[in-house]
């Protein structure tokens, strides 16, 4: 008898290497884009991180715990005390909200990784995720990693913002959904959900019982009057809600990558057991100099919303007169345009040619929309740089 031989290189089945859960997933925008503004030489206002580094008492924060060895091997799963408690006392004072810093709060590699745990830990396969679209792209991958079905609900352009419809989030809702997962301020519209808006989804979530997963990552960039309103402090939403934020928005130490989320016991130990597989734990110096950062006095906190209103100003004015429709957002550090006022239509495209055209680089919304047409003319531009950046920036567009 001859024994079978395979021919070389043939395989034992032919299904693709990467899971079929993430295959619509490529490469981010945020990558492409980046790399062309630096093939270009283009300024790069399509990515949102600061080109300049945050308080530098926090950074010596940092310094003095590497020198002091704390947190140069695994910190405690949860997070170091010192952070969790400065979370929970950054609650209470903010938002008059109490959690129990030992039961009630985890410290995450960022917001990315605290969306990934969560969905992990509280979607199953089969159950739906109701997500604002335009969404971060984090999302959609992480509900598909979860085995989840995204149900997108549209915010839509007029009168200046982006408007979310509440009968037609409350028709998404069905028997199979499971979760709301929503971002306020939002990214990349700029909208800030009204207290009226929080107050019906509040109640939406009550009456068909679901769990909510919040995004308050640009807590501290509300322009309007009245600041930050978190969905938690709602009535009956205290016990259903995982509330997500980050060190990185705020105090402009993005690649620290330091998060957490705040929720019940009960909640707190699902996304754990989901999270401790994931990094296990990570940035431990870090953690102490946020812990520090969060117990800045209220005067940064304003100094940095009012220099991020001034800068989202000059933009906003320079787009204007670029020729773009510009949506003036109430809170993040973007704007979202429209290009058709420029004869344009196709975001993308746009995007890919603006770096030759004016040595410029934003982002493509329609990357966010599960209904690409939704979002095809719309663009995004980032304004956490440098006043001169922005002004050359500015200068730059007019060209268009």
């Amino acid at each position: 008898m001859t024994a079978m031989t395979s021919s070389p290189g043939a395989s034992r089945n032919d299904r693709p290497l990467l899971n079929r859960r993430l295959a619509e997933f490529g490469t981010t925008i945020f990558a492409e884009m980046s790399a062309l503004a630096v093939r270009t030489g283009a300024i790069n206002l399509g990515q949102g991180f600061p080109d300049t580094d945050g308080p530098e008492q926090v950074r010596e924060a940092a310094v003095r715990a590497l020198r002091d060895g704390r947190g140069n091997q695994y910190p405690p799963g949860p997070g170091v005390p010192e952070l969790r408690t400065a979370i929970a006392a950054h609650q209470e004072r903010r938002y008059g909200l109490a959690f129990d810093p030992d039961r009630e709060v985890l410290v995450t590699a960022g917001a990315t990784e605290a969306i990934a745990a969560s969905l992990l830990a509280l979607v199953e396969p089969g159950d739906e995720v109701i997500a604002l679209e335009p969404y971060y792209d984090s999302y959609a991958a992480s509900i598909a990693l979860a085995g989840g079905t995204r149900v997108p609900v549209t915010l839509r352009p007029g009168g200046g913002r982006f408007s979310l419809d509440l009968d037609e989030l409350r028709a998404a809702v069905t028997p199979r959904t499971r979760l709301l997962l929503l971002n306020t301020p939002h990214n990349p519209t700029g909208t800030v959900l009204t207290r009226e808006e929080l107050a019906e989804i509040a109640k939406l979530a009550v009456e068909r019982d679901l769990l909510v997963v919040t995004d308050e990552v640009y807590e501290h960039l509300v322009f309007d009057e009245g600041g930050h309103v978190p969905l938690v402090s709602f009535p009956g939403m205290r016990e259903r809600t995982v509330t997500i934020g980050s060190a990185g928005k705020t105090f402009s130490f993005t690649g620290w990558k330091v998060g957490w989320i705040t929720a019940t016991p009960e909640l707190v130990t699902a996304v754990r057991s989901a999270k401790q597989f994931l990094t296990f734990v990570s940035s431990g110096p870090f953690q102490y100099a946020v812990a520090e950062a969060l117990a800045l006095p209220d005067a940064y906190f304003t100094s940095f919303l009012d220099d991020m209103r001034a800068k989202r100003d000059l933009l906003a004015s320079g787009l204007t007169a670029a020729g773009f429709e510009v949506y003036r957002p109430a809170g993040t550090y973007f704007i979202t345009t429209d290009v058709r006022p420029l004869g344009e239509s196709d975001g993308l495209a746009f995007c890919r040619a603006l770096p030759e055209r004016a040595g410029v680089v934003a982002i493509p919304n329609a990357v966010f929309y599960d209904h690409r047409d939704q979002g095809a003319p719309f663009v995004r531009f980032a304004f956490c740089k440098q006043t001169p950046v922005l002004e050359e920036a500015v200068s730059r567009l007019k060209s268009l």
